[in-house]
């Protein structure tokens, strides 16, 4: 178990990492080198680091970061589940259990199709390898909006009776796998998933799997207070939720780098004083 577990690898997440670190708490930072930053070409308004690209100052902060000793782990996390005195976070297949949590999710949130919200845990899902197994010998859609994607929808073909493919082709599926081009506008369904609607056209299927870059706040953790499109938090750079802190662009403008920073450094030092 970690002491605390930093959701997004950007200036706010490793911010938190470093001064968590500093005061010796153990620390994983989970994530995806993706976001604005990394195709901002030039950046001359951050204090000792002028004319930088983001890429660059991403890489800078990441390799401080692993030096003061925090574990990166690269994906997207799925759902974090509140226990006693500890989260626990799907990731992949996997799950990590941390005493607090920092969200550094960035600004970007994905827009949920119609329908999702409604049929998650009822025939949605956002891991092929923790709910393959339940659609054995079934068919299902694929909607591809994020890189593990292929490997889901790879993994899922050695289980279901179909699987269909809504995104780009790519060399890397499985033959079995097929690919279709149209954009997906709804998923359907009452009680459990029956469908979906793409092209304007309605297509049977018993589950539906969704891998993104990013998840959305609302499917994230439940209970979680907003403020708009913003997650709402206190000096501290808590939430609404005890043990769960926010820093960043995902708790509102400016969408600064600076700002993110400096919201990171507060969030990790409340978690540590918290943690002793």
């Amino acid at each position: 178990m970690f002491d605390i577990a930093v959701i997004g690898a950007g200036p706010a997440g490793y911010s938190a990492a470093l001064n968590a670190r500093k005061r010796e708490k153990s620390v994983v930072v989970i994530g995806q080198n993706t976001g604005w930053l990394t195709k901002a070409e030039l950046i001359e308004n951050y204090p000792g680091m002028p004319a930088i690209s983001g890429q660059e100052m991403l890489c800078i902060m990441r390799r401080q970061a692993q030096d003061m000793g925090a574990q990166l782990r690269p994906g997207v996390v799925h759902q974090i589940i509140a226990m006693d005195e500890s989260f626990a976070m799907s990731l992949g297949a996997d799950f990590i259990e941390a005493k607090k949590v920092i969200l550094c999710t960035g600004a970007k949130q994905p827009r949920l199709l119609p329908g999702e919200e409604k049929l998650l845990g009822r025939g949605v899902s956002y891991c092929g390898t923790c709910d393959g197994m339940l659609y054995r010998g079934k068919h299902v859609a694929v909607i591809a909006q994020g890189p593990e994607a292929v490997h889901e929808a790879n993994f899922l073909a050695s289980l279901c009776a179909s699987v269909t493919y809504f995104g780009s082709k790519d060399e890397a599926l499985d033959p079995r796998v097929t690919v279709r081009s149209e954009k997906v506008e709804s998923i359907l369904g009452d009680m459990h998933v029956s469908g979906l609607t793409a092209g304007g056209e309605d297509l049977p299927f018993d589950g539906v799997f969704i891998f993104r870059e990013t998840m959305a706040l609302s499917s994230l953790i439940p209970g979680l207070e907003m403020d708009g499109a913003f997650i709402r938090v206190d000096r501290q750079m808590k939430t609404s939720i005890p043990g769960v802190y926010a820093a960043g662009d995902c708790t509102g403008l400016p969408l600064q780098v600076a700002k993110a920073v400096g919201e990171g450094c507060i969030a990790a030092l409340a978690a540590a004083k918290e943690l002793k």
